[in-house]
Parts: C-alpha cells; structure tokens; sequence
C-alpha cells in the first residue's frame, strides 16, 4: 500500500519566495501520495513533463471533481460553474464568451491606458514622498484598476475586492463562516451590478455577458455569474501578487536588477523567467481526476484517483533547466508553465504579462534608484492565503 504523506510533514513551511528543497528529492521519486490540507489524499506531480501531461491530457478531468471532496490547500472549492471546474465542452463554451476580450491584440490596446494608471500612481508616490508601499501604493490599483474598467465594475469599492479575494483564497486565514460570509457578499455585489447592466447596458465585458445570457442564451444565470467573480478575482489578484515578488526578487539580485536598468528591452523576457522563478502557490494547483487507469511517472493513476500539481516544482526542474534554482533573465529554455497548461491555460496570461511589463518598466523608468525603504526584513508577508506575496512592502528613492 502507498503511504500517504501529508503536506505539512513533506514540505514544511516555505519562507517568502523559496521553493522547499524537498523538492528536489520528489522530482527524483516522479510521483507521491500526498494529502493536503484540505480533502481526500491525491497524487503528487512535481516534474514538468508529467505536469504538461496532467494539465493537458483530456484524460485527466476538472468537472469528474464534481460531489467529491477536492484535495486542496484552500478552504474555498468554487461554485461548480466555474471554469476552472469544467472540461471541454462546456469549459470551451464558457470560455469563448470571454477570450476576446483577452486576446494578444486586445490586451495591446489596453496597454497606453495600463501605462497612463501606472504613470499616475508613480505621480501620487512621488508627491508624497518615500517610502512608500508598493502594495498598497502601486502594485494593487494597477491591475485592479484595469480589471474593474474592462469588466465594469467601480474601482473605488477596490478595498471590498481585496477582502473578498483573500477569503476566495484563504488556507487558514479565515473560519469556514468567514469565508462564506465574505464569498457571499462578492456574490450579492455582482448580482446588484448584473441588474444595473440590464436595465442600462455599458460598453464593457460584464455588459456583454448579460446580452451573450440574456438575447442568445450562451450561458445561464449562474454561469454569468460565476464567471464576473471569477474575472474579478482572478484579473487582478494573481498580478497584483507578483508585481512585489518580482521586485522583492530583483533587488535581492543586484546583477540582474543592474542588467534590467542597463537595458529595458529585456523586460518581457524577464517577465518570463520571473514568472518561471517566482513559486506564486503555496502548495498544489487545481486537482484533476482519471477517467481511466493512466501510466504516468512510473506508476499507475487508477480511474478515479485524483492528482494535483506543484507548478513551481516543474518550473524549477533539472532536467528541463539548466542551473534551475538561478535565475536567468537571458534564459532560452523551454516555456515556463507558471500560467499552467492545456485547456484551463490562464486565460488572461497575456493581460498579466502586459501588466507585469508595464510594471517593471514604469518603476525601473521613475524610480532608476528604487531600493527598499531599510532592508528587506522590513517587507510583512501575507499569511493564511494559497498564494505568497508581500502584504506591505516599504520602498524608497530618491527625491
């Protein structure tokens, strides 16, 4: 019989942005019987090519995880319209409704108003002097900015959607009340915003979404709704996450910090090898179930069995990177999988990668100087969510 490992005792806990060294030994053991904090035991996938397999292999399945006890590391599963939660078909139905909006050539249009927002916080930062936050100063009304223009929502109620996106994630931040009283209000705030687009439509994404629900019955009720929380969420939580990574990561690496200011150009292959760099989860992604007995890593996956994967491990293996552990802003290796793989790939990996670049180019542009407010250890970590990141990040420059 396979012992089952729980997560805790496997990996320990990981500090700020280090991949737990246990890891190395895992992609060695191909695969492990692991059980998260959260639901029923799962396979472990840590290597990349077997990641690749689970992600895209349509005989692993999100929707058979439907009535079962997900292995996760959150407490919150999803409503079951989500589409992370649906496989081909209807996962590509859904999908379709919104992939215009989050097209290569879509998102470059979007990128002068991204680099307007960008401007203006680095503006009000540079009025008021260091230090500065760079969470809550930069690296959260960006994306959400965007996101709430794009999809239609207020972004002054921005404040209630950090609440809500941290209950959407939360491991042990939260009680199961918590999480469903915040999970609640989101979901009544969406519906309110639903009805106002009904009775008086705007050029904007959820507008779209009411008239694809409402003249051509594309999607139902809930499946609308389901999908504007998603978006929410999912639009800005994610980038608004890695924009302080990514900084607390370059000024800890003074020599690729040097290189990017020597030669902004490189910015959108960093944004790359950053987003390979950067573990982002704390634990194992979404979990897939086996439609039939699969060989997989040297063992057999039984038809019914389910398996998570640790993107961060396959980003960070030896024998798809060279020097995996290093980073490498000039890296020519294969694709990182940190927006995931197969069907349920980020659907909006190119609005976070316009985002991140903006981003960093913005900050290395108006603050050539920008250093820590004192020292690293000053930066506060989030704790109690599925995803790592600063909770406060003190900056400084000079004026």
């Amino acid at each position: 019989m396979t012992t089952v490992k729980p997560w805790s005792d496997l990996l320990g806990t990981s500090e700020r942005l280090d991949v737990a060294p246990a890891f190395d030994e895992l992609r060695e053991q191909r695969l492990c019987r692991v059980q998260l904090p959260y639901g029923e035991p799962a396979w472990l996938v840590t290597r990349y090519e077997d990641a690749k397999i689970v992600l895209g292999d349509p005989r692993f399945s999100r929707a058979a995880g439907a009535g079962r006890d997900e292995p996760r590391t959150r407490l919150h599963v999803g409503s079951p319209g989500n589409l992370l939660r649906l496989d081909p078909p209807e996962h590509s139905r859904l999908r379709r409704l919104v992939a215009k909006a989050f097209t290569a050539r879509r998102v470059e249009q979007l990128r002068p108003r991204a680099q307007q927002v960008a401007d203006n916080l680095v503006d009000r930062m540079l009025a008021a002097g260091p230090p500065a936050d760079l969470v809550e100063d930069f690296a959260l009304p960006l994306p959400i900015t965007v996101i709430c223009e794009l999809l239609g929502v207020p972004v002054e109620d921005r404040h209630d959607f950090r609440v809500w996106s941290d209950a959407f994630l939360s491991t042990t931040r939260f009680t199961p009340e918590q999480v469903a009283e915040h999970t609640g209000r989101m979901r009544d705030y969406m519906a309110g915003l639903i009805a106002e687009r009904r009775k008086a439509p705007q050029d904007d994404l959820l507008s779209a979404l009411v008239e694809a629900r409402d003249q051509h019955d594309r999607l139902s009720e809930e499946e609308l709704l389901t999908m504007a929380e998603g978006i929410l969420v999912a639009g800005h939580e994610t980038t608004a996450s890695q924009i302080p990574n990514f900084v607390y990561v370059l000024l800890t690496h003074p020599e690729a910090l040097a290189a990017l200011r020597a030669d902004p150009d490189l910015i959108p292959q960093a944004v790359e090898e950053l987003m390979r760099y950067v573990p982002l989860g704390n634990g194992a992604g979404s979990a897939r179930y086996a439609l039939e007995d699969v060989e997989l890593g040297g063992v057999t996956v039984r038809a019914g069995e389910p398996v998570v994967v640790a993107l961060h491990s396959a980003n960070r293996d030896g024998s798809v990177y060279t020097d995996p552990a290093t980073l490498d802003l000039e890296r020519k290796e294969a694709s990182h999988i940190g927006f995931g793989h197969g069907p349920h790939h980020c659907l909006g990996a190119q609005l976070a990668r316009m985002e991140l670049q903006v981003a960093l180019g913005t900050l290395l542009r108006r603050l050539p100087d920008l250093r820590f407010a004192t020292s690293e250890e000053d930066t506060v970590w989030k704790t109690g969510v599925a995803t790592r990141a600063p909770a406060r990040m003190p900056i400084a420059w000079d004026q």
